[in-house]
């Protein structure tokens, strides 16, 4: 049976492929819902989709979103879908297994949605390397992106975990939140065009792999290698690997580049006919700001869209007519 929200203006809307919505979209974080708040206004029949697993959930807070700095990213995301309720669009709360060229979208437990236009917006996930203890602490103390977090370790010491090639830019980024700051290499190769930047930068370099992290009193305290030797620090920064949960738009078909992300143009629109993307499914880089500012842009299009075929078809039907009573 498929779950829905407590509100009765998101219960799911009825399970018949034979009602067809202008758009469903598959995903409801920043991306997925400033598209549907616009899709909304704009009195499209919509319907959002959401598997309730947002890459951004380990964290406080999030930070750089004008006038939202600091919110808690569920509350941004509630926020959201009481917005886009009050323009009658409903939220259901499942997984999509399947969507066919002829945009019948197939949830988990049997429920079939049929639609015009399908954008989809269901992030990533982030690949975290094998190291006891980064699991645990992800979001709290070990951190990523330092856009969104090194303001608020600023001035503590820091140390940047080498188990990714971008660690080396992270590294030389965060300089300018700590002027203490340790680089682990760990298993990670290091040119000497890196060791000459991050020496450069005042890092220090400290050889060897890491054993664990050092958690004491739920805070990190340290690194330990597997020599023994303990590396105090007060947060720790590393780069995961992006993984894009992009097996539905690798079903359709949509091209990818040499990275093997999906391709779309400025606005979303993916190399297959009906089919957006938008947010971090798409573009691993993106913040929440970012991602809802693709997600607008998707909106604007599929609409525009939806528009040249509600014209051309309204122009068919008027000859037809005209021609009925001559």
């Amino acid at each position: 049976m498929v779950e829905t929200t407590n509100d009765k203006n998101s219960r799911a809307p009825h399970s018949d492929a034979d009602e067809v919505h202008d758009v469903v979209v598959v995903g409801a974080g920043a991306a997925g819902l400033s598209a549907a708040l616009l899709l909304g206004r704009a009195r499209r029949k919509v319907v959002v989709i959401d598997a309730g697993e947002p890459r951004n959930a380990p964290a406080a807070h999030m930070h750089g979103f004008l006038s939202r700095d600091g919110l808690p990213p569920g509350t941004l995301l509630e926020l959201g879908r009481a917005e886009i309720v009050g323009y009658d669009v409903p939220v259901l709360q499942g997984r999509v297994e399947q969507i066919n060229h002829g945009y019948y979208v197939r949830m988990a437990g049997g429920a079939v949605l049929k639609a015009r236009r399908v954008l989809i917006a269901t992030g990533l996930r982030d690949e975290l390397p094998d190291i006891p203890g980064v699991r645990e602490r992800w979001g709290r103390d070990v951190l990523h992106c330092p856009y969104c977090h090194a303001h608020e370790v600023r001035d503590q010491p820091l140390v940047v975990l080498g188990t990714h090639p971008g660690a080396v830019h992270q590294a030389l980024l965060l300089r300018q939140w700590s002027d203490d700051i340790v680089f682990l290499p760990h298993t990670l190769d290091l040119t000497a065009q890196d060791r000459a930047q991050l020496e450069a930068r005042g890092l220090h370099l400290i050889e060897g792999k890491i054993k664990h992290l050092v958690v004491d009193d739920d805070r990190l305290r340290g690194i330990e290698l597997a020599d023994g030797h303990v590396v105090p620090r007060a947060a720790a920064f590393l780069f995961p690997r992006p993984v894009p949960h992009d097996e539905l738009l690798t079903r359709l078909g949509c091209d990818k580049n040499d990275a093997g992300w999906v391709v779309t143009d400025r606005t979303g629109r993916t190399s297959v006919a009906g089919v957006w993307a938008a947010g971090n499914v798409v573009d691993p880089c993106a913040q929440v700001v970012a991602a809802a500012g693709t997600g607008s842009s998707a909106a604007f299009a599929i609409n525009t869209d939806l528009l040249d075929e509600d014209v051309d078809r309204a122009v068919e039907q008027h000859r037809h007519a005209a021609a009925a009573v001559r």
